[in-house]
């Protein structure tokens, strides 16, 4: 089994995280932000992968570290879970509905990490979430999980739904691109032989 596990300790957050990418999707999950738990439950889920994340943030000041430091370590894991990428995929893509948001998610297990968020929210908050950390998450889930990410989202009126939709697409995304393509027999699907 793929898997990983990422303890990273700063003067803002304590983050304790596991993952096995060949799971079935359960998911222990508490970040003391009741969003990010949500989207991160979701987001084992669609992913079948499973997750266990325990993070102690400096939420007297505010959500901002202990979201941003869960994309980091979220990603750390995965980078680590994959080692080699021998077999994988390596590409997927999704249009991913969510009531009347359609978003469309397209990835790359590319060694090359970028981020193209096209996604805006008509409210600044989701509850007591800041809408913006949706952006923070995935900017450094994706620079320290070595991926080239595009989330866009066509059309969408309701906030929670829009957010929604992009932890839904990035997770199915990743769960077909981090799969085993027994064509590849081991090998590396990169002509330069390394991602």
């Amino acid at each position: 089994m793929r898997s990983a596990s990422v303890s990273r300790r700063t003067a803002e957050t304590d983050i304790a995280l596991s993952i096995a990418l060949d799971g079935t999707g359960k998911a222990e999950i508490s970040t003391g932000v009741g969003f990010l738990d949500h989207m991160l439950e979701l987001f084992a889920r669609h992913g079948h992968f499973d997750l266990t994340v325990k993070v102690t943030g400096d939420l007297h000041v505010d959500q901002h570290h202990t979201t941003e430091d869960t994309g980091i370590a979220l990603g750390q894991a995965i980078l680590k879970a994959l080692g080699d990428k021998k077999g994988i995929r390596r590409y997927a893509d999704i249009h991913l509905p969510m009531d009347e948001t359609l978003t469309r998610v397209a990835l790359d297990i590319s060694g090359r990490p970028f981020l193209v968020f096209r996604t805006t929210f008509p409210t600044e908050k989701i509850g007591v979430f800041d809408t913006e950390l949706v952006r923070e998450f995935f900017q450094a889930f994706a620079i320290n999980a070595g991926l080239t990410l595009h989330v866009e989202t066509l059309y969408g009126e309701n906030s929670h739904h829009i957010a929604e939709s992009c932890f839904k697409g990035v997770a199915r995304v990743l769960r077909q691109a981090v799969a085993l393509d027994p064509r590849e027999e081991g090998r590396v699907p990169s002509t330069k032989g390394t991602l």
